[in-house]
């Protein structure tokens, strides 16, 4: 039987972990085979026991005057750094605390006001620039480098700090193995004849990404060759300290900010910007973003303020400033003891070992119980995995929570911050439950957008943002969960239960518990139905447009039998026939020269043409955009596109991507065009935000103006 990409693992009712051929067209599923898992099974674990925890405000290092920053106003500081540490991710009266990564103040220890995961919400003024040490200590009590929690695949296009000498005197990082080129020396317990791989054990490297923030230089912005390893006391000899570009961005920041970086250290500088909206921090190191984020370091990024803030909000019924539900006065999300009406809800899927470990997959194997041959011999690799679903659902760093509610009004910010999971959230199991989103990723929406008309579900894509006010006024008192209706595979669009199966119901279709009962006082918050929300700002014309692609390349071993190799991104070159537009797509690798490279101020319009089966999120970083439509398309097995133009129609835009976003969903066998506008030079990156994608070449650089004076040049490096 035919194994391919749609091919994925989901649980039994005993819990077992079993591989399953699925059929596109009817959604059938054969099980083909059991393979190894994870030793907890979700179904075991005991649901809505623990209180969800709201991550307090991350504490400012000091406020100073603009001298340097190029402002006249205050700058907020931050020293934040990355450290081990153990939590009680799964139920404490059960089961043991996981060992996990995340940030929090340098000098603190771990626990809620220290190191946790998700970390502490940094809370931001809009035009308030911030600055943030961030420190990579991921080393034990005795100064020494910790290895990585979960298993790295050596093979892959990553930041490789082992840079040991081969036979011809050459030192590389940031490329992609050539078992071919004797120079390579090929990482300790490496052996080829048997298909047995030594994951890297050594330091672990880190660059720190804002996702969603605009305006910074891009020696801010985390770019993935900018990574840095841990100021430990026994780095091996002959392993680089950082990243291809790391001295290059260190050399232009001190320049510029006048302000050093230690060693084990990116200091970054936001200017902020951004509309009033939800950002998120987290990991974004060449070729283990995925391992980083699982691990644990990821925080909200609240930004206030500005011309399309909250203040700005007005009621419809009286022309005067709105009121929406707010954190205790004086105070931010999980500040304090008083009650608090706003929450920040990072959902996550994870798996975790009876031990209370975190547990990802340590073979390809698991993915589609294809067990080789593996690289040098094929272009499989032989630990990476297409995708990742965990088989629990965690909220702010717990399994499945409760957080008691008030009969009234909230507003909670919701984040999808899995790998590869979509997340369809119904509200339907709660009763007389009205719900408005009122903002995405880059800010507020045009307008409230009621949640009913689309059957109380919210979709959202891996890094998507959504800021919805949620009523309880009229909910019954008592227990009601929040669901999850997106697959337990990869997404491509669609129904829930017609289109593709829903979440496992017992475990991943369950998210979250509310526990309501009755207000302790009046709610004086503006109904949602009456908000107007700021206009966003326009955007110019554009002056061009790019053809942009989004491939997959698969692996023939065997007669009949597919293997997903890696997910990519490429340009699209289009012609007029007699019967319309076509075009070929041109496949990009990461190493290749920038082929998108906007002048400063420009303002263009980006189509993404998908060519594989799967929806993709995409993200851009350093600008927002606006989405202006889908249109279906029609593919060639060669990867012509064929039919594109006006005798396709456009797809509505929803309402959710609506105003301006950072992430979109790029949908199989669509053109999704969105519109921005370039205003900072630099270096930066467009990415698919399946991190299993993007860590396997789904992600290309883009330059903004011309190349700046000593950068790195494009394409493989050799030190």
């Amino acid at each position: 039987m035919k194994l391919s990409r749609r091919s994925f693992l989901t649980y039994t009712a005993g819990g077992a972990l079993t591989l399953f051929l699925v059929d596109p067209r009817t959604g059938a599923r054969v099980a083909l085979a059991e393979v190894p898992a994870e030793t907890l099974p979700a179904e075991s674990i005991p649901k809505f026991v623990s209180p969800l925890l709201v991550p307090p405000t991350m504490p400012r290092s000091r406020r100073t005057g603009g001298r340097g920053t190029g402002t006249r106003g205050p700058v907020d500081h931050y020293d934040i750094s990355v450290r081990q540490f153990s939590q009680q991710m799964l139920p404490a009266d059960t089961y043991p605390a996981t060992t996990v990564w995340g940030y929090g103040p340098v000098g603190g220890g771990a626990g809620r006001q220290g190191h946790s995961a998700p970390s502490m919400t940094i809370e931001a003024e809009h035009g308030v620039p911030v600055r943030v040490r961030w420190v990579n200590e991921l080393v034990d009590a005795d100064g020494g480098y910790l290895p990585h929690l979960l298993p790295v695949d050596p093979t892959l296009h990553w930041a490789n700090p082992d840079l040991r000498p081969g036979q011809g005197g050459m030192r590389r990082t940031d490329i992609r193995p050539d078992f071919t080129d004797l120079t390579y020396v090929p990482p300790e317990g490496f052996t080829d004849p048997a298909n047995q791989y030594t994951t890297y054990q050594g330091p672990v490297p880190m660059a720190v990404h804002l996702h969603g923030a605009m305006g910074m230089g891009d020696e801010s912005d985390g770019y993935p060759e900018a990574w840095f390893l841990p100021d430990a006391t026994d780095i091996p000899a002959g392993y680089a300290p950082s990243g291809t570009w790391y001295d290059f961005f260190r050399q232009k920041s001190e320049a510029v900010y006048g302000v050093g970086w230690g060693t084990g250290e990116q200091v970054a500088y936001y200017p902020n910007h951004n509309n009033d909206s939800t950002l998120w921090y987290h990991d974004h190191t060449l070729g283990i973003t995925r391992l980083n984020v699982y691990a644990g370091p990821a925080g909200f990024y609240l930004l206030r303020g500005g011309e399309h803030g909250e203040d700005h909000v007005l009621d419809a019924r009286s022309g005067k400033r709105a009121v929406l539900p707010a954190p205790a006065p004086g105070g931010a999300p999980g500040r304090g003891k008083k009650p608090t009406y706003e929450i920040p809800l990072a959902i996550q899927d994870r798996s975790f070992n009876a031990d209370g470990s975190l547990f990802y997959p340590d073979t390809r194997a698991f993915f589609d119980s294809y067990e080789g041959p593996y690289v040098p011999k094929t272009e499989v690799a032989p630990v990476w995995n297409p995708e990742f679903f965990g088989s629990t659902i965690i909220v702010n760093g717990q399994t499945w929570p409760f957080l008691e509610v008030e009969q009234r009004r909230y507003r909670l910010r919701f984040l999808n911050g899995c790998g590869s999971r979509f997340l369809i959230l119904d509200l339907n199991d709660i009763p007389k439950v009205r719900a408005h989103r009122i903002g995405n990723d880059g800010g507020f929406l045009p307008a409230p957008h009621d949640l009913a008309p689309d059957g109380l579900h919210l979709l959202l894509a891996p890094a998507e943002r959504a800021d919805v006010v949620v009523d309880f006024t009229d909910v019954p008192l008592g227990e009601h969960v929040l669901a999850n209706l997106g697959p337990d595979e990869p997404y491509g669009g669609g129904e829930p239960g017609v289109n593709f199966v829903p979440a496992h119901a017992a475990t991943t279709g369950r998210v979250m518990a509310f526990r309501v009962v009755r207000a302790r006082g009046r709610d004086r918050t503006t109904p949602p139905e009456h908000l107007v929300l700021p206009a966003p700002p326009p955007t110019p014309k554009a002056v061009r447009t790019r053809h942009l692609a989004l491939l997959e390349h698969m692996h023939t071993s065997e007669p009949g039998e597919d293997a997903p190799t890696a997910a990519l991104l490429g340009v699209l070159e289009r012609e007029q026939t007699d019967t319309g537009s076509r075009g070929k797509a041109a496949a990009k690798t990461w190493a290749d020269p920038v082929t998108e490279n906007p002048a400063v101020g420009d303002t263009e319009v980006w189509k993404f043409y998908n060519l594989t089966g799967d929806a993709h999120p995409v993200h851009v970083h350093e600008t927002p955009f606006e989405v202006l439509d889908r249109r279906h398309i029609q593919t060639e097995e060669d990867t012509y596109v064929v039919g594109v133009g006006e005798s396709f129609g456009p797809v509505p835009v929803p309402a959710g991507d609506r105003g301006l976003k950072d992430t979109v969903i790029s949908y199989p066998g669509t053109v999704t065009s969105v519109r921005m506008t370039f205003h900072n030079p630099g270096q930066f990156v467009w990415h698919c935000h399946v991190l299993e994608h993007e860590d396997n070449e789904m992600m290309r650089p883009y330059r903004v103006g011309p190349v700046q004076d000593g950068q790195p040049e494009d394409g493989p490096h050799d030190h």
